[in-house]
């Protein structure tokens, strides 16, 4: 509260709510503490910017009177959310019966010899309240709790799903190995039986040989060639 001797201001300093593209009112009350009429004017040092309503006026004896001040629409925010614009609030004695209009600019002119009370009012801007924390930050607690959990749950499935894939693929690295064995077996038997077969024809060659005096003819050796090939073979897969 701004106090003088006719007149008092409750509050002391116009607080606007600001907000952008939004127009904003902020309520005066002016309060005469004395038993005579008291006249008042309201000034700006932005008169464009803000609308006063009533911008002049007379307080009764002991009475109240609010003025409302409305700060127009702004596209921008000022730096810092500090503004510069004034108010002056200015009052006079006035004889009983006086009316609102009846005032004139020549009652606070003070070279005219009147005595003109005057009090200064700043503006200053308030940034619009803030959701309340305690509901977000239960609400964040809550997240982060079930957050955690649904994350426990995953780093366990993931390791569960990762163990299971192991398994699998052990599984059938197993098969696989399990059926190359079978499939080289299966082999080994087929080259011995062929081995086998080409030793009888060996032998049989042989006598044959034997009992026509001409020894090993050209076939016999290429079976003996096949053989120690197959041979091969079947020492390198084993």
């Amino acid at each position: 509260m701004s106090t003088g001797e006719l007149l008092s201001s409750d509050p002391s300093e116009l607080k606007f709510t600001f907000e952008l593209r939004k127009q904003i009112s902020c309520s005066l009350q002016l309060s005469n503490k004395t038993d005579n009429y008291v006249a008042f004017k309201v000034k700006t040092t932005n008169p464009k910017k803000y609308c006063v309503r009533p911008n002049a006026g007379v307080v009764l004896p002991r009475s109240a009177c609010e003025v409302m001040v409305t700060m127009q629409a702004q596209k921008e925010a000022p730096p810092d959310m500090q503004c510069r614009d004034k108010f002056l609030l200015q009052s006079v004695k006035v004889n009983d019966g006086v009316t609102a209009t009846d005032i004139t600019a020549e009652m606070f002119n003070k070279e005219a010899g009147h005595v003109v009370e005057e009090c200064k009012l700043r503006v200053v801007y308030v940034s619009p309240p803030s959701p309340i924390q305690e509901g977000s930050e239960e609400g964040s607690s809550a997240g982060v709790s079930v957050s955690d959990g649904r994350h426990v749950n995953a780093v366990e499935f993931a390791s569960g799903a990762r163990a299971s894939t192991e398994g699998l693929e052990a599984q059938d690295m197993s098969s696989e190995a399990r059926a190359l064995v079978t499939k080289l077996t299966e082999e080994k038997n087929k080259a011995i039986q062929q081995n086998n077969k080409l030793r009888q024809e060996l032998e049989l060659l042989r006598r044959e040989g034997s009992k026509s005096g001409g020894g090993l003819s050209f076939m016999v050796v290429i079976l003996i060639g096949l053989i120690g090939i197959i041979m091969g073979y079947i020492m390198k897969k084993s």
